[in-house]
């Protein structure tokens, strides 16, 4: 395969620290986002751990990694971070990550960063956020009632470094020449529509420049959280 990508962070306008952390390293193919959850201590500690532990394993892992099992080992190591950092709460963070590789791509994801693809000139999201408005709504469908509040609609269901071993999505697609891939933070996504995301996308020029835009535009709306992307063009998905 061969592909063009870049990365991007940015603090934005209000945080004092930056949490987020991302995965681009085109030798493996790999390429995600993670995001320290915020109002405790250690959230970039957290997305660090992440991050680190899957660059760091997924070479000895050969040409068909369970990323789930990853995951979740990354998941624990956090955890353990956890209890050195903030012994009463533990430390969190979301992670969403891809390995292309022989035509393919395999994701897998935990929390509410967002893996996109534009296919053919249309906008797809490859993951579901694991938030309480999400999961409310499947209740809801269920016929079970909860209420919905401003406190708890953006709370994580999930997220890398929770008590016990988190369920991770996972799924496998087949990668065309022309993709475009992003993967980014809820720093980027609170503040622009998927339309916008389509639009910019799918703009002239390079990853870098297609990154520049979009955290630009964020920054204009506000910058009211961390900012970060991962773009990866696929040039030839052979």
């Amino acid at each position: 395969m061969k592909f063009q990508s870049a990365a991007i962070t940015d603090i934005g306008k209000i945080r004092e620290e930056n949490e987020d952390r991302y995965l681009c390293d085109e030798a493996l193919g790999l390429f995600g986002v993670a995001d320290g959850i915020g109002g405790v201590p250690g959230g970039g500690e957290a997305a660090e751990c992440s991050v680190q532990v899957i660059s760091r394993s997924l070479p000895e892992l050969g040409d068909q990694p369970d990323l789930v099992t990853l995951t979740q080992a990354a998941s624990a190591s956090v955890s353990e971070l956890g209890q050195i950092l903030n012994p009463p709460y533990g430390i969190g963070s979301t992670l969403s990550f891809g390995v292309f590789k022989s035509g393919k791509l395999r994701l897998a994801h935990v929390g509410d960063s967002r893996v996109y693809v534009l296919k053919q000139g249309t906008l797809h999201c490859l993951t579901m956020d694991h938030s309480m408005q999400n999961e409310i709504h499947k209740l809801h469908a269920r016929g079970e009632k909860i209420e919905l509040t401003s406190a708890n609609r953006r709370a994580l269901t999930r997220c890398m470094g929770q008590p016990g071993v988190p369920e991770v999505d996972s799924c496998e697609l087949k990668v065309a020449t022309g993709d475009r891939y992003l993967f980014t933070t809820d720093g980027i996504v609170n503040h622009l529509e998927d339309s916008e995301l389509a639009e910019i996308l799918a703009g002239a020029g390079s990853p870098a420049s297609i990154l520049d835009a979009l955290v630009g535009l964020a920054l204009q709306r506000g910058g009211h959280d961390n900012l970060t992307a991962v773009v990866v063009f696929i040039d030839d998905a052979k």
